[in-house]
Protein backbone atom coordinates (compact mmCIF):
# COMPACT_ATOMS: atom_id res chain seq x y z
CA UNK A 1 0.00 0.00 0.00
CA UNK A 2 2.95 2.34 0.49
CA UNK A 3 3.88 2.37 -3.20
CA UNK A 4 1.02 4.61 -4.41
CA UNK A 5 1.60 7.02 -1.51
CA UNK A 6 5.29 7.35 -2.38
CA UNK A 7 4.50 7.82 -6.07
CA UNK A 8 2.07 10.61 -5.18
CA UNK A 9 4.81 12.20 -3.08
CA UNK A 10 7.13 12.14 -6.09
CA UNK A 11 5.03 14.98 -7.55
CA UNK A 12 4.93 17.04 -4.35
CA UNK A 13 7.20 20.09 -4.09
CA UNK A 14 6.79 20.06 -0.31
CA UNK A 15 7.96 16.44 -0.10
CA UNK A 16 10.78 17.21 -2.53
CA UNK A 17 12.11 19.88 -0.17
CA UNK A 18 11.72 17.63 2.88
CA UNK A 19 13.41 14.59 1.35
CA UNK A 20 16.21 16.66 -0.20
CA UNK A 21 17.09 18.18 3.17
CA UNK A 22 16.71 15.01 5.29
CA UNK A 23 19.98 13.96 6.99
CA UNK A 24 20.04 10.42 5.62
CA UNK A 25 19.03 11.23 2.05
CA UNK A 26 22.49 11.45 0.47
CA UNK A 27 23.51 7.99 1.73
CA UNK A 28 20.49 6.38 0.09
CA UNK A 29 20.54 8.52 -3.06
CA UNK A 30 24.15 7.47 -3.62
CA UNK A 31 22.95 3.86 -3.69
CA UNK A 32 20.77 4.51 -6.76
CA UNK A 33 22.33 7.56 -8.43
CA UNK A 34 25.82 7.19 -9.92
CA UNK A 35 26.77 10.84 -9.40
CA UNK A 36 25.87 14.30 -10.60
CA UNK A 37 28.16 14.81 -13.60
CA UNK A 38 29.59 13.04 -16.63
CA UNK A 39 32.92 12.93 -14.79
CA UNK A 40 31.21 10.95 -12.01
CA UNK A 41 29.61 8.37 -14.29
CA UNK A 42 32.43 7.66 -16.76
CA UNK A 43 34.56 5.67 -14.24
CA UNK A 44 31.47 3.59 -13.44
CA UNK A 45 31.00 2.74 -17.12
CA UNK A 46 34.68 1.81 -17.37
CA UNK A 47 34.48 -0.41 -14.29
CA UNK A 48 31.33 -2.11 -15.57
CA UNK A 49 32.94 -2.79 -18.96
CA UNK A 50 35.97 -4.33 -17.24
CA UNK A 51 33.61 -6.73 -15.45
CA UNK A 52 31.82 -7.78 -18.64
CA UNK A 53 28.81 -5.55 -18.06
CA UNK A 54 27.20 -2.95 -20.30
CA UNK A 55 25.31 0.19 -19.28
CA UNK A 56 22.35 2.28 -20.25
CA UNK A 57 22.78 5.85 -19.08
CA UNK A 58 19.98 8.12 -17.89
CA UNK A 59 20.51 11.83 -17.25
CA UNK A 60 17.80 12.27 -14.62
CA UNK A 61 15.31 15.11 -14.66
CA UNK A 62 11.71 15.16 -15.85
CA UNK A 63 10.00 18.36 -14.69
CA UNK A 64 10.78 20.46 -17.76
CA UNK A 65 8.80 23.70 -17.96
CA UNK A 66 10.62 25.65 -20.69
CA UNK A 67 12.05 25.05 -24.14
CA UNK A 68 15.43 26.18 -22.85
CA UNK A 69 15.43 23.40 -20.25
CA UNK A 70 14.52 20.87 -22.93
CA UNK A 71 17.43 22.06 -25.08
CA UNK A 72 19.74 21.81 -22.07
CA UNK A 73 18.64 18.20 -21.53
CA UNK A 74 19.44 17.42 -25.16
CA UNK A 75 22.85 19.04 -24.80
CA UNK A 76 23.59 17.04 -21.63
CA UNK A 77 23.14 13.82 -23.57
CA UNK A 78 25.25 15.11 -26.45
CA UNK A 79 28.04 15.93 -23.99
CA UNK A 80 27.79 12.42 -22.53
CA UNK A 81 28.01 10.84 -25.99
CA UNK A 82 31.05 12.96 -26.85
CA UNK A 83 32.84 11.73 -23.73
CA UNK A 84 31.99 8.10 -24.49
CA UNK A 85 33.33 8.59 -28.01
CA UNK A 86 36.58 10.15 -26.81
CA UNK A 87 37.16 7.25 -24.40
CA UNK A 88 36.22 4.51 -26.85
CA UNK A 89 33.26 3.41 -24.72
CA UNK A 90 30.57 3.87 -27.35
CA UNK A 91 29.76 0.19 -27.70
CA UNK A 92 29.65 -0.34 -23.91
CA UNK A 93 26.85 2.09 -23.13
CA UNK A 94 23.56 3.12 -24.68
CA UNK A 95 21.36 6.06 -23.67
CA UNK A 96 17.97 5.93 -21.94
CA UNK A 97 15.89 9.07 -22.43
CA UNK A 98 12.57 10.29 -21.10
CA UNK A 99 10.80 12.40 -23.67
CA UNK A 100 9.39 14.59 -20.90
CA UNK A 101 12.96 15.89 -20.51
CA UNK A 102 12.94 16.90 -24.16
CA UNK A 103 9.80 19.03 -23.85
CA UNK A 104 7.04 16.49 -24.55
CA UNK A 105 4.61 18.12 -22.08
CA UNK A 106 5.09 21.66 -23.42
CA UNK A 107 2.96 23.32 -26.08
CA UNK A 108 3.78 21.59 -29.35
CA UNK A 109 5.57 19.03 -27.22
CA UNK A 110 5.39 16.05 -29.55
CA UNK A 111 7.23 17.85 -32.33
CA UNK A 112 9.59 19.53 -29.87
CA UNK A 113 10.54 16.24 -28.21
CA UNK A 114 11.15 14.61 -31.58
CA UNK A 115 13.32 17.53 -32.72
CA UNK A 116 15.37 17.39 -29.51
CA UNK A 117 15.82 13.63 -29.31
CA UNK A 118 16.75 13.11 -32.97
CA UNK A 119 20.26 14.64 -32.69
CA UNK A 120 20.88 12.46 -29.61
CA UNK A 121 19.91 9.35 -31.57
CA UNK A 122 22.08 10.47 -34.51
CA UNK A 123 25.08 11.09 -32.24
CA UNK A 124 24.63 7.74 -30.50
CA UNK A 125 24.47 5.91 -33.83
CA UNK A 126 27.66 7.65 -34.94
CA UNK A 127 29.61 6.06 -32.06
CA UNK A 128 28.08 2.63 -32.54
CA UNK A 129 25.40 2.66 -29.87
CA UNK A 130 21.68 3.21 -29.46
CA UNK A 131 18.98 5.10 -27.59
CA UNK A 132 16.01 3.63 -25.74
CA UNK A 133 12.91 5.74 -25.11
CA UNK A 134 11.76 5.24 -21.53
CA UNK A 135 8.05 4.79 -20.84
CA UNK A 136 6.41 7.32 -18.56
CA UNK A 137 2.78 7.61 -17.44
CA UNK A 138 0.09 6.24 -19.75
CA UNK A 139 -0.96 9.65 -21.09
CA UNK A 140 2.43 10.05 -22.82
CA UNK A 141 2.67 6.66 -24.51
CA UNK A 142 0.94 7.30 -27.83
CA UNK A 143 3.35 10.18 -28.43
CA UNK A 144 6.34 8.07 -27.33
CA UNK A 145 5.43 5.18 -29.63
CA UNK A 146 4.90 7.55 -32.56
CA UNK A 147 8.33 9.13 -32.00
CA UNK A 148 9.84 5.66 -31.66
CA UNK A 149 8.35 4.62 -35.00
CA UNK A 150 9.58 7.81 -36.66
CA UNK A 151 13.13 7.42 -35.35
CA UNK A 152 13.33 3.78 -36.39
CA UNK A 153 12.87 4.78 -40.03
CA UNK A 154 16.43 6.09 -39.98
CA UNK A 155 17.83 4.40 -36.85
CA UNK A 156 16.50 0.85 -36.72
CA UNK A 157 18.11 0.10 -33.36
CA UNK A 158 16.18 2.75 -31.43
CA UNK A 159 14.49 0.99 -28.52
CA UNK A 160 11.47 1.62 -26.35
CA UNK A 161 10.06 0.53 -23.01
CA UNK A 162 6.73 -1.14 -22.23
CA UNK A 163 5.18 -1.67 -18.79
CA UNK A 164 3.43 -4.90 -17.81
CA UNK A 165 0.99 -3.25 -15.40
CA UNK A 166 -0.87 -1.45 -18.22
CA UNK A 167 -3.81 -3.22 -19.84
CA UNK A 168 -2.68 -2.05 -23.29
CA UNK A 169 0.78 -3.60 -23.10
CA UNK A 170 0.06 -7.03 -24.58
CA UNK A 171 -1.21 -5.36 -27.76
CA UNK A 172 1.79 -3.02 -27.81
CA UNK A 173 4.11 -6.02 -27.39
CA UNK A 174 2.57 -7.88 -30.33
CA UNK A 175 3.01 -4.85 -32.58
CA UNK A 176 6.58 -4.20 -31.47
CA UNK A 177 7.63 -7.86 -31.60
CA UNK A 178 6.36 -8.12 -35.16
CA UNK A 179 8.35 -5.05 -36.18
CA UNK A 180 11.65 -6.38 -34.82
CA UNK A 181 12.10 -3.64 -32.23
CA UNK A 182 14.43 -3.53 -29.25
CA UNK A 183 11.98 -3.61 -26.32
CA UNK A 184 12.69 -3.28 -22.61
CA UNK A 185 9.94 -4.81 -20.50
CA UNK A 186 9.46 -3.50 -16.96
CA UNK A 187 6.64 -3.85 -14.45
CA UNK A 188 5.96 -0.10 -14.22
CA UNK A 189 6.75 2.58 -11.68
CA UNK A 190 4.15 5.34 -12.09
CA UNK A 191 0.90 5.87 -10.20
CA UNK A 192 -1.74 4.70 -12.68
CA UNK A 193 -5.52 4.46 -12.20
CA UNK A 194 -7.37 1.15 -12.04
CA UNK A 195 -9.06 2.03 -15.32
CA UNK A 196 -5.80 1.52 -17.25
CA UNK A 197 -3.54 -0.63 -15.07
CA UNK A 198 -3.46 -3.69 -12.86
CA UNK A 199 -3.18 -2.71 -9.19
CA UNK A 200 -2.40 -6.13 -7.70
CA UNK A 201 1.25 -7.25 -7.70
CA UNK A 202 0.37 -10.84 -8.59
CA UNK A 203 -1.62 -9.67 -11.62
CA UNK A 204 1.26 -7.43 -12.71
CA UNK A 205 3.68 -10.35 -12.44
CA UNK A 206 1.37 -12.61 -14.48
CA UNK A 207 1.04 -9.91 -17.12
CA UNK A 208 4.83 -9.56 -17.21
CA UNK A 209 5.23 -13.24 -18.07
CA UNK A 210 2.52 -13.08 -20.74
CA UNK A 211 4.15 -10.08 -22.39
CA UNK A 212 7.63 -11.56 -22.12
CA UNK A 213 6.42 -14.69 -23.89
CA UNK A 214 5.13 -12.54 -26.76
CA UNK A 215 8.48 -10.76 -27.04
CA UNK A 216 10.56 -13.94 -26.86
CA UNK A 217 8.48 -15.59 -29.58
CA UNK A 218 8.58 -12.48 -31.78
CA UNK A 219 11.08 -11.00 -34.19
CA UNK A 220 12.52 -8.33 -31.93
CA UNK A 221 15.19 -8.07 -29.26
CA UNK A 222 13.76 -8.43 -25.72
CA UNK A 223 15.40 -6.59 -22.83
CA UNK A 224 14.27 -8.02 -19.50
CA UNK A 225 14.11 -5.20 -16.96
CA UNK A 226 13.67 -7.00 -13.65
CA UNK A 227 15.46 -7.94 -10.42
CA UNK A 228 12.91 -10.63 -9.56
CA UNK A 229 14.63 -14.06 -9.42
CA UNK A 230 11.43 -15.75 -10.60
CA UNK A 231 11.17 -13.49 -13.63
CA UNK A 232 14.84 -14.06 -14.49
CA UNK A 233 14.34 -17.82 -14.33
CA UNK A 234 11.18 -17.64 -16.45
CA UNK A 235 12.97 -15.44 -18.99
CA UNK A 236 15.76 -17.96 -19.39
CA UNK A 237 13.25 -20.77 -19.92
CA UNK A 238 11.19 -18.76 -22.43
CA UNK A 239 14.37 -17.88 -24.35
CA UNK A 240 15.33 -21.55 -24.44
CA UNK A 241 11.91 -22.58 -25.72
CA UNK A 242 12.03 -19.85 -28.37
CA UNK A 243 15.45 -21.07 -29.53
CA UNK A 244 17.14 -17.78 -28.73
CA UNK A 245 20.91 -17.58 -28.38
CA UNK A 246 22.44 -15.68 -25.46
CA UNK A 247 23.12 -12.62 -27.63
CA UNK A 248 19.51 -12.44 -28.84
CA UNK A 249 18.15 -10.92 -25.62
CA UNK A 250 19.55 -9.24 -22.53
CA UNK A 251 18.90 -8.62 -18.86
CA UNK A 252 18.78 -5.12 -17.41
CA UNK A 253 18.93 -4.17 -13.74
CA UNK A 254 19.30 -0.92 -11.85
CA UNK A 255 22.60 0.45 -10.63
CA UNK A 256 22.96 -0.32 -6.94
CA UNK A 257 20.47 -3.20 -6.81
CA UNK A 258 21.51 -6.89 -6.81
CA UNK A 259 25.02 -6.11 -8.05
CA UNK A 260 26.14 -9.69 -7.41
CA UNK A 261 23.40 -10.89 -9.74
CA UNK A 262 24.71 -8.56 -12.46
CA UNK A 263 28.04 -10.36 -12.30
CA UNK A 264 26.52 -13.83 -12.06
CA UNK A 265 24.46 -13.41 -15.22
CA UNK A 266 27.39 -11.91 -17.11
CA UNK A 267 29.61 -14.81 -16.02
CA UNK A 268 27.04 -17.24 -17.44
CA UNK A 269 27.39 -15.55 -20.82
CA UNK A 270 24.27 -13.41 -20.72
CA UNK A 271 24.28 -9.83 -21.89
CA UNK A 272 23.79 -7.85 -18.69
CA UNK A 273 23.15 -4.11 -18.87
CA UNK A 274 23.07 -1.86 -15.80
CA UNK A 275 20.59 1.05 -15.86
CA UNK A 276 22.75 3.87 -14.51
CA UNK A 277 21.15 7.20 -13.64
CA UNK A 278 23.07 10.37 -12.83
CA UNK A 279 22.46 14.09 -12.54
CA UNK A 280 21.33 16.70 -10.05
CA UNK A 281 17.56 16.47 -10.55
CA UNK A 282 17.29 13.02 -8.96
CA UNK A 283 14.12 13.35 -6.85
CA UNK A 284 11.47 11.79 -9.13
CA UNK A 285 13.70 8.89 -10.10
CA UNK A 286 14.70 8.30 -6.48
CA UNK A 287 11.11 8.24 -5.21
CA UNK A 288 10.07 5.66 -7.81
CA UNK A 289 12.92 3.41 -6.68
CA UNK A 290 11.61 3.67 -3.09
CA UNK A 291 8.07 2.87 -4.25
CA UNK A 292 9.13 -0.22 -6.17
CA UNK A 293 10.37 -2.19 -3.20
CA UNK A 294 9.57 -1.84 0.53
CA UNK A 295 13.15 -2.72 1.51
CA UNK A 296 14.37 0.39 -0.33
CA UNK A 297 12.07 2.56 1.78
CA UNK A 298 13.12 0.78 5.00
CA UNK A 299 16.77 1.38 4.07
CA UNK A 300 16.00 5.09 3.60
CA UNK A 301 14.12 5.43 6.91
CA UNK A 302 16.84 3.53 8.78
CA UNK A 303 19.48 5.84 7.33
CA UNK A 304 17.54 8.91 8.46
CA UNK A 305 17.17 7.53 11.99
CA UNK A 306 20.78 6.41 12.45
CA UNK A 307 22.48 9.37 10.73
CA UNK A 308 24.54 11.36 13.21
Amino acid sequence: MLGPVILAASRSDKMRRFVSSAPGTKQVVDRFIAGETVDDVIPIVKDAAAKGLEATLDVVGEDITTREQAAAARDAYLELIDRLKDLGLGTKAEMSVKLSMFGQALEGGHELALANVRPVVEAAAAIGTTVTLDAEDHTTLDSMFAIHEELRRDFQGTGCVIQSYLFRTEDDARRLAASGSRVRLVKGAYKEPASVAFQDKAEIDKAYVRVLKILMEGQGYPMIGSHDPRIISVAQELARRAGRKLDEYEFQMLYGIRSDEHLRLAAEGHRMRVYTAFGTDWYGYFMRRLAEKPSNLLFFVRSMITKN
